[in-house]
């Protein structure tokens, strides 16, 4: 049985791992470790997934931007979700997307921005972010660039760049 918890210190080795092994690289682990450092870093919006009292999944959201012609307009980035590969395939990412997504919700954020798989991520309510008036400052396709309003309505009137902080420029 799958439990879903807000991470704490003590799982700050075991997220770097996760992240490093799913992704098969240090960018990801690195990019959480950096966010940790900043303001954009929401410790309750940080969660683990634990089977068996090892954490085989990780989620982070933290803050972003909407830069518009009338100001900032806040919303939250999913960067990055992990599941150690021997556990993939088995719905563990999906549950830590859901409670996270309602977590959100909960804690009244209202935009989310991914990049990522669209097959996979449109499952949740994702779609693409460039027809809903939003851009982004680096090259990525368009179907990987995709937005959620946790309130509906929430977009209008944020048309704009998506204004990532510096930390994800080394992922």
């Amino acid at each position: 049985m799958v439990t879903i918890r807000p991470e704490n210190d003590f799982d700050f080795k075991d997220i770097r791992l996760v992240n490093t092994v799913a992704f098969g690289q240090k960018n990801e682990a690195d990019l959480v470790d950096a966010l940790r450092e900043t303001d954009n870093y929401i410790k309750e919006l940080s969660f683990v997934a634990e089977l068996e009292g090892r954490v085989v999944g990780h989620i982070l959201f933290s803050k972003i931007e909407i830069q518009t012609e009338s100001g900032m307009v806040p919303a939250l980035s999913l960067a990055p979700m992990a599941v150690r590969p021997e556990y993939q395939g088995q719905g563990i990412g999906s549950k830590l997307i859901e409670h996270g997504l309602r977590e959100c919700e909960q804690r009244g954020h209202k935009i989310i921005v991914v990049i990522g798989h669209p097959e996979y991520y449109i499952r949740f309510g994702f779609g693409q972010a460039k027809p809903r008036g939003l851009d982004v400052t680096f090259d990525v396709p368009d179907e990987a660039f995709m937005v959620i309003e946790l309130v509906a309505g929430a977009l209008k009137g944020a048309k704009g760049t998506v204004k990532f902080p510096k930390e994800f420029d080394e992922v």
